[in-house]
């Protein structure tokens, strides 16, 4: 019997050894700056002259067509008016070619909340603490395979927490993709059949940006509740 409880002690030790490890790597990779993002995504940044240059092509040669189509206004074909169409073109120019600008201003709001998010103080926290915790309350509230019991407890709660990270880690490789796309974007606004389509993307922008910091604070939130439980593991 010892030696099982042995074994299982080691293994539940191993597992929160492990949260440390992978609590550590992607906490560092999240936020809403793009720095890490450009360290493992090189080509991203690389690239972004090329959808730069897309979106140019895509509003000058909708800027054409929709002049040309104002031809055949007389035999019923619609068009799109030739100054608002020319004031939005322009407009739109400009946006793409300073979307990163606009984009960073955009990071840099969103970043400032989950900046206050993530440096907020909470109570000292060390994973591999965790499983000696657990065993000293199922230890004094029942009798038995209590290590076994508390590994068990252990591997729920790291699948669970294993889950979040890497949630908040997709949606943070989601905001970088949708922030380096920014031009073409930015183009599809300069039409008004198209225009939905920008507004979706500003939906999903902001809306990243909003899950983002969801998932920072339910993170901070299960860290601050699991250091409490930490520092008075037996009161109620």
């Amino acid at each position: 019997m010892g030696i099982l409880v042995g074994i299982v002690e080691w293994l539940a030790e191993q597992v929160m050894y492990g949260l440390d490890l992978i609590t550590n790597s992607v906490l560092g990779a999240l936020g809403c700056d793009m720095t890490v993002f450009t360290r493992y995504f090189s080509a991203a940044e690389t690239m972004y002259q090329i959808f730069t240059a897309l979106a140019l092509g895509i509003i000058l040669l909708n800027w054409v067509w929709q002049l040309f189509r104002n031809f055949g206004l007389g035999i019923g074909i619609e068009a799109e008016d030739p100054i608002k169409l020319s004031l939005r073109s322009v407009l739109f120019i400009i946006m793409a070619l300073f979307a990163d600008d606009i984009v960073d201003l955009a990071l840099k709001i969103g970043g400032t909340p989950y900046d206050w998010i993530m440096t907020s103080a909470l109570p000292p926290l060390n994973f591999a603490d965790f499983n000696s915790v657990i065993l000293v309350v199922l230890g004094v509230l029942s009798s038995g395979a209590v290590s076994l019991i508390a590994l068990v407890i252990l591997l729920i709660l790291a699948w669970n927490y294993l889950k979040l990270l890497f949630e908040a880690a997709e949606r943070y490789v989601l905001l970088g993709v949708l922030v380096f796309t920014a031009p073409v974007a930015f183009a599809l606004g300069a039409s008004q059949s198209t225009s939905n389509i920008f507004k979706s993307w500003c939906r999903m922008f902001g809306g990243q940006i909003f899950l983002l910091l969801m998932n920072a604070w339910c993170l901070r939130l299960f860290t601050s509740m699991v250091g409490t439980f930490l520092a008075n593991p037996l009161s109620i």
